[in-house]
């Protein structure tokens, strides 16, 4: 048999979470004492519906606003620079240019800079990898790219890289997150 002092502590963590406001602790045992078996003890809560911002508020984090309107660390442009001069020399050095493995690389070798500038832990910035890889064969190709930012705080580092038989354009877009 459970002790008073048991009861209403689960009495009063019910009431705390608003499981039964309407009953007093002493009927709640009163209406669940019956139910029980001479071994166990089952506690039922009773909750309302949540609505839908209770369902949004849970999901979403919510963060305080730190009225921080420019970085504390500006974009390490150099290093950046250094990182796409290093992936596309180890990726691309020995490549023939072929369509399908280009199209492939593409994808990899943005992956790999998104992931190694990344690991420069730059606060508050959204990154932002593109890589065209096309084949040198005496042609010419113009490839511009626009954006609306601050030029405070907002940057970018860009790279090219050319082989023997294809060349390749990496730019990192970092766009502050005020």
């Amino acid at each position: 048999m459970m002790s008073d002092i048991t009861k209403d502590r689960a009495a009063h963590s019910l009431k705390k979470r608003g499981s039964m406001s309407s009953l007093s602790s002493h009927e709640f045992w009163q209406k669940e004492l019956p139910r029980r078996t001479k071994d166990s003890l089952s506690t039922v809560s009773y909750m309302d519906e949540p609505s839908q911002r209770d369902d949004a508020s849970h999901l979403t984090v919510q963060m305080e606003n730190t009225y921080q309107l420019g970085p504390t660390k500006h974009f390490p442009v150099v290093a950046v620079n250094h990182i796409l001069k290093d992936v596309l020399t180890n990726y691309l050095q020995e490549e023939e240019y072929e369509p399908e493995l280009c199209r492939q690389m593409t994808k990899t070798v943005s992956e790999v800079i998104k992931a190694r500038v990344k690991d420069l832990m730059i606060p508050r910035y959204k990154l932002i990898v593109l890589v065209h890889i096309g084949q040198l064969n005496s042609q010419s190709i113009h490839i511009g790219s626009r954006c609306l930012w601050d030029p405070k705080s907002d940057t970018f580092s860009s790279y090219i890289f050319r082989n023997s038989s294809l060349f390749a354009l990496a730019d990192v877009y970092a766009v502050y997150f005020e």
